[in-house]
């Protein structure tokens, strides 16, 4: 009973649940570039390289090391593929297929597609569960479904004891669930970065990046400088040289901004992960063994394993068992238009300049640069979650909609109102100025709260807090900065309200322009 076994581009692993039990003889491997797939968010010209390089060293390693029938589909094909679906419907005129075997997608428009595809083509689709994540669909919403609001420090002790990570019989070692209040340092100035993995493009990849080149002129980015891994072999010697280099100062240094350094000491292994090249279990293992044999301290070890352990298979969770209607969530009933600055970086303010040029520079940027200075921007400004979801999942090589979405709804936006979050993620110039050294290049002075050369951020977070103290003025967490606010002389309010109408609607008026 021949089978067709669809393997999509972020699915690139040997041990992906659709290719189990593969006969290599009858069965064909379908793998296949999509043009929608690279077009329905105008994805990072290195995102789209990299995946496409990949795909093909991936069918490559299918086809020539482990023998079996592959159908490749190029986008510089003559006849290119602009959906799954077509691409399916193309390889069964040409082979005779009783069945086809999927993994179940990581995003949910990609399951509405498959989901049509027994009807359409008239034949039984296994969507087989993907068990490359540590907690499966049906687990989450077991965990989740007696609780009102759902803590990921609550599902990652779970998960530890579940996988036996950093357990001491029943407790954690070292007597703390969490060392996040020691992975809180500033920068200094006795940094000694190493450089992240880099390699050079092979010919494949050189084909890749031709074709993004033509197709995709007009997408963010540049390609210039790609230096990602493109193979699992590849993939472990990234990992490799996170462990051995750069893993011992991850937890000190983890939430630390500088400008110059977009790379900092993270491990820049998500990638990897989130398109197959990596499990993570290995990678959580191999930081486990770096604790146990004395080579990182626990503070950094933890840290790294919570990453993915937890928040990485938490948002996925919430992402699945939320979907389609978390997508649409927007508490604060923001509407402001993304400004344009988040394209082009033509800003004054030094700390979105920096995060958004390294963004287009290197299609990443660190979670802190996202969280507290990309989104934390957004929240204040009331910028509509739709579109900083967008872009988001346009911008960055990592981001895939299943984790993107919950941790820019959900952490970044306070969209989902609480579910994900206790409470926004909302801070003034103060924060930036404590964690990074972008203030110092700044036009605006990050010691000023108010007037036309103060920090933006320092009025805006107030202004945020007061136009919706309807929303949050029960949350306990933020009830102190109310009594703060309550406190400021009536002329300090007057100044924060007129500082951020003038500072908001020049954003509407001059998106493009350096004086914001």
């Amino acid at each position: 009973m021949p089978a067709l076994r669809v393997v999509l581009g972020d699915q690139l692993s040997n041990e992906i649940s659709s290719l189990t039990n593969i006969d290599a003889v009858n069965d064909i491997v379908l793998i296949c570039e999509v043009f929608a797939e690279a077009t329905y968010v105008k994805h990072h010209k290195k995102k789209i390289a990299f995946l496409f390089s990949a795909m093909r060293h991936f069918c490559e390693e299918l086809r020539d090391e482990k023998k079996y029938q592959v159908e490749y589909f190029k986008l510089n094909d003559p006849e290119p593929m602009n959906s799954f679906t077509q691409a399916v419907e193309k390889t069964m005129a040409k082979h005779k297929i009783d069945e086809i075997i999927v993994t179940s997608p990581g995003e949910y428009r990609v399951l509405t597609e498959i989901n049509s595809w027994q009807e359409f083509f008239g034949l039984p689709v296994d969507i087989r569960d993907d068990d490359r994540f540590l907690c499966n669909q049906f687990e989450f919403r077991e965990w989740s479904k007696d609780r009102k609001n759902l803590r990921m420090e609550y599902f990652y002790r779970e998960m530890r004891k579940k996988y036996s990570i950093l357990m001491d019989g029943d407790q954690p070692v070292g007597g703390k669930w969490n060392f996040d209040l020691e992975n809180r340092k500033p920068p200094n100035s006795n940094f000694n970065i190493p450089e992240t993995f880099s390699t050079e493009p092979d010919e494949v990849t050189l084909d890749v990046m031709k074709l993004v080149e033509d197709k995709f002129s007009d997408h963010m980015g540049v390609l210039s400088g790609f230096h990602f891994a493109i193979n699992a072999t590849q993939a472990k010697l990234a990992l490799r040289q996170f462990i051995d280099e750069r893993l011992k100062y991850f937890g000190d240094f983890q939430d630390a901004m500088i400008q110059g350094e977009p790379w900092m000491y993270h491990s820049h292994i998500g990638l990897y992960l989130n398109c197959g090249l990596l499990s993570p279990l290995e990678c959580i293992q191999a930081a486990e063994q770096a604790y146990h044999d004395n080579h990182a301290p626990l503070n950094a070890v933890e840290g790294f394993i919570r990453q993915i352990l937890g928040w990485r298979e938490f948002v996925r969770g919430i992402y699945w068992s939320e979907m389609p209607d978390y997508a649409a969530l927007n508490f604060f009933e923001a509407k402001r238009e993304l400004p344009a600055f988040y394209w082009d970086a033509d800003t004054k303010m030094n700390c979105l300049h920096q995060s958004v040029k390294e963004t287009s520079q290197n299609a990443y940027a660190h979670h802190i640069q996202r969280l507290m200075v990309l989104g934390n921007f957004a929240l204040l400004a009331g910028i509509n979650p739709a579109q900083v979801n967008s872009w988001f999942l346009s911008v960055y090589v990592d981001a895939f909609e299943w984790v993107e979405l919950p941790n820019v709804s959900g952490m970044a936006l306070f969209a989902d109102g609480g579910y994900l979050a206790s409470k926004p993620y909302a801070s003034g110039g103060g924060y930036i100025n404590k964690m990074s050294n972008y203030c110092k290049g700044c036009s605006y002075k990050v010691n000023k709260k108010n007037g036309s050369d103060a920090c933006p951020f320092n009025y805006l977070y107030w202004d945020f807090l007061n136009r919706n103290r309807d929303k949050l003025g029960n949350n306990h967490r933020v009830g102190m900065m109310y009594k703060v606010y309550d406190r400021m002389s009536d002329e300090k309010k007057e100044l924060i309200t007129e500082d951020s109408h003038k500072f908001l609607a020049s954003l509407d008026d001059n998106t493009n322009s350096r004086l914001i």
